[in-house]
C-alpha cells in the first residue's frame, strides 16, 4: 500500500476462501479506538477485529500536499555517469509525504501515470539531458 489518508493500513493473513490482503484504515471506532475498514462486500464500515484473519496494523505514508511538476524530468540513473537505467520522464507533480519524502508523479512513454519511488536523478526545466 502506498499512501493512506489516516497513515495506517490493516493486514489480513487470509482464510481458506480469501487470500492475504491489505485494507486502508478509514478511521477509528469512537467507543473502542479500534481501526475501521470498508467492507465492500457488506457495503459498510467494519472493525478490523471483526475479521477472523486480522493480523496487525502497519504505518503508511500520508500525502501532505502536492506541488506542480513545473517542467522537471526524472529517470532511474545507472551506476556510471551518463548511464540511465530508464528513459527520462516528465514529472507532472510532486507528492510531499508525512515522512518528509518527496515523490515524483511521472508519466512514461505508454501513458502510465503514477508515483515512482525508484526515480533518483532529476533534471530542472531547460536542462540538457545526456543519455
Amino acid at each position: 500500500m502506498e499512501f493512506t489518508h489516516t497513515g495506517w493500513y490493516a493486514v489480513f493473513s487470509g482464510t481458506d476462501n480469501l487470500m492475504s490482503r491489505f485494507r486502508e484504515v478509514e478511521g477509528w471506532d469512537p467507543a473502542t479506538g479500534t481501526a475501521v475498514v470498508v467492507d465492500a462486500h457488506l457495503g459498510g464500515r467494519r472493525l478490523v477485529t471483526d475479521y477472523p484473519d486480522f493480523s496487525h496494523l502497519e504505518k503508511a505514508d500520508r500525502v501532505i500536499t502536492a506541488l506542480p511538476g513545473d517542467g522537471w524530468r526524472a529517470c532511474d540513473w545507472g551506476r556510471g555517469p551518463r548511464n540511465p537505467d530508464s528513459p527520462v520522464e516528465p514529472v507532472l507533480a510532486w507528492l510531499v509525504l508525512s515522512s518528509g519524502t518527496v515523490v515524483p508523479i511521472t508519466m512514461d512513454a505508454d501513458g502510465y501515470l503514477g508515483p515512482d519511488k525508484t526515480m533518483n536523478r532529476f533534471f530542472p526545466p531547460g536542462a540538457e539531458v545526456d543519455h
